[in-house]
């Protein structure tokens, strides 16, 4: 019960699993009269939960972290790019790329607000799988952008 609290079902799969099994065991070797083989897989159950709870927390604490600071860079690349799209330098990117680059802003901000919410709500490994290719996407949108205003001031030179 103590390992399931600290969510060692989500974040120690592999060590809860061993402390249910252990546990199962010593209850199957008390149905079958064997206590001191009950007491032994009750000991081991007990020390499996532990590691379990422990090895979960380490865990959250490791994702919240990496959570954290992914966010924290994403929303770094939003403000550049929103910067470069707002700027003065703006009238230089086509206004197609300039669209197309707003619009899939706009739901990169929207899954990167969800991911937000999920930290703040202690949804570790949802934020994170939110979390996945946004910072990517995000780097494409910026190069889009970049290639884009590359091209437009080419061609205004010629």
């Amino acid at each position: 019960d103590a390992a399931r609290a600290a969510g060692a079902e989500q974040y120690a799969a592999t060590e809860y699993t061993a402390a249910t099994q252990a546990l199962k065991q010593a209850n199957d070797a008390v149905t079958g009269r064997d206590y001191r083989l009950a007491l032994n897989y009750a000991l081991e159950s007990r020390e499996q939960a532990q590691n379990a709870a422990a090895t979960a927390a380490d865990t959250r604490a490791k994702l919240r972290g990496d959570v954290g600071r992914s966010i924290a860079e994403a929303k770094a690349l939003v403000a550049q790019t929103r910067a470069r799209l707002d700027g003065p330098s703006a009238a230089q990117i086509p206004r197609a790329t300039r669209r197309t680059a707003q619009q899939r802003l706009k739901q990169l901000e929207g899954d990167l607000q969800k991911a937000d919410a999920a930290l703040k709500a202690e949804k570790y490994m949802d934020a994170d799988r939110l979390l996945m290719g946004v910072k990517q996407q995000l780097q494409a949108v910026a190069a889009t952008l970049s290639r884009g205003s590359a091209s437009q001031s080419t061609r205004r030179r010629t």
